[in-house]
C-alpha cells in the first residue's frame, strides 16, 4: 500500500519567542520513528517539517500536495501529525453556530488587526475543506497535539515540568469575540463520512500538555501514545490504545483526555 506522512513539530514562533515549547521537535521524531518500524513507511515516505521550516505556506503545500496525489491513485494512505500551540479566532465564514474557529499555530503565526493574520494561521476549516477531497478508499491518519481552549487550564497545568499548548487571542477585542463561546468538536468537522481516523490530545475544553517525561521534553499525549504502541508492537486495537493511553496520562495527572473520532469498526483495528 503506497503511503505519504507528514510530521510537523514546532517549538519556536518567529513572532513569539516568549511563547516557544520543549517537546514539539521530539513529538515529530517520535512519530517519524515509529511509522518507520511499525507501519511500514522509509524515510522517503516522510515529510518532517520542524521550527523555521514549519510555516503555513510549507505545511499546507505538503498537505495539498498529499491530497492531490492521493486523489490520482498514487496513495492509498495518509497521516499528518501535528505538534504545536493551538489557539482560537473569531469565524469569519459564517459555519460555526458559536462563531468560534479552532486554529493550528505554524512558525510564522502572526496578528493582523486585532486578530490572527489568516495568512499566518491555520484554521480547522482549512484542514476540513482539503481532507474532504479525499477519494473514499484512501485513508487518512491524524493526531493533533494541541489544545484550543484556554478553559480547561489548572494550577497543575503550570508547574514547571508542563506547559500547556495553548496560545490565547492576541488581544482584549479577539478574546472578547470568543469568550463564552463553546469549542466545537474539531474531529467531528474533520472527520464526514470518510476513512478519516483523528486523535486529539485532550478534549475541546481541556489544554494538552507541553511536558517533561523522563528527562526530556514532548507532548504528553504523543509520549505515552508511542510508548504503548512500542510496547505492544502495534498488536493492540486502536481502542485498546486509547485506553491504555488515557489511564498513562491519569496517572501522570494530566488533566487531558485524548479522543479518538472514527467508525466503530475502525476502533476495532490495530494501526495500520
Amino acid at each position: 500500500m503506497a503511503k505519504k506522512a507528514l510530521c510537523v513539530g514546532i517549538n519556536n514562533f518567529k513572532n513569539y519567542p516568549s511563547s516557544a515549547l520543549k517537546g514539539c521537535i521530539n513529538d515529530a521524531n517520535d512519530m517519524e520513528a515509529l511509522l518507520m518500524k511499525y507501519l511500514g513507511y522509509s524515510k522517503s515516505d516522510i515529510v518532517k517539517l520542524t521550527d523555521n521550516k514549519a510555516t503555513k505556506e510549507n505545511i499546507i503545500k505538503n498537505l495539498e500536495e498529499m491530497v492531490e496525489e492521493a486523489k490520482t491513485g498514487k496513495y492509498e494512505s495518509l497521516i499528518f501529525s501535528m505538534s504545536s500551540h493551538g489557539t482560537q479566532m473569531p469565524d469569519t465564514s459564517g459555519d460555526e453556530p458559536d462563531k468560534v474557529d479552532e486554529a493550528f499555530c505554524p512558525y510564522d503565526l502572526n496578528v493582523k488587526g486585532n486578530t490572527w493574520d489568516p495568512d499566518r494561521i491555520i484554521i480547522d476549516d482549512e484542514l476540513h475543506d482539503l481532507f474532504i477531497q479525499l477519494p473514499d478508499n484512501v485513508k487518512l491518519e491524524a493526531y493533533l497535539d494541541t489544545c484550543h481552549s484556554g478553559s480547561g487550564l489548572k494550577a497543575i497545568d503550570l508547574i514547571q515540568d508542563r506547559q500547556p499548548r495553548f496560545m490565547p487571542p492576541p488581544s482584549l477585542e479577539a478574546f472578547e469575540d470568543i469568550e463564552d463561546k463553546e469549542s466545537k468538536k474539531i474531529l467531528q468537522s474533520l472527520a464526514e463520512g470518510k476513512q478519516h481516523i483523528l486523535w486529539a490530545a485532550c478534549k475541546p475544553e481541556q489544554t494538552s500538555a507541553d511536558a517533561n517525561i523522563e528527562n526530556s521534553w514532548h507532548g504528553a499525549f504523543t509520549y505515552y501514545f508511542c510508548k504503548e504502541i512500542n510496547a505492544c508492537k502495534n498488536s493492540l486495537s486502536r481502542e485498546e490504545i486509547l485506553k491504555k493511553v488515557t489511564n498513562d496520562l491519569k496517572n501522570g495527572r494530566y488533566s487531558q483526555e485524548p479522543q479518538l473520532e472514527c467508525e466503530a469498526t475502525t476502533r476495532e483495528n490495530n494501526i495500520t
